[in-house]
């Protein structure tokens, strides 16, 4: 896989959380996300797990998106420890 350089997107990408926890207006997020904690609460409709998978993480997104909660994922209550960690290892979005 060739490496990600943002800086030659067409659009400005923000590398959560390492690029900082507020995503400015007019940015992409690029974010780890961890569809297990979201499969089991969307029906499957026929999906493969790869496919649950998918749908559920965009599913998940979109909800929070519309319901006005997917800025305090973006931001999560952590700790100044927890942040300085997170500044190196990342953090997965919708893990609070």
């Amino acid at each position: 896989m060739a490496p990600l350089y943002p800086e030659k997107c067409r659009r400005p990408l923000h590398l959560w959380p390492f690029d900082g926890w507020e995503i400015p207006e007019g940015k992409s997020v690029i974010a780890e996300v961890y569809p297990a904690l979201w499969m089991r609460r969307f029906p499957r409709n026929g999906r493969d797990p790869d496919e649950q998978a998918a749908y559920a993480a965009a599913a998940w997104l979109q909800r929070a998106d519309l319901n006005g909660s997917l800025e305090s994922y973006f931001n999560p209550p952590l700790t100044p420890d927890e942040r300085e960690v997170a500044k190196i290892e990342g953090w997965i979005l919708g893990v609070v």
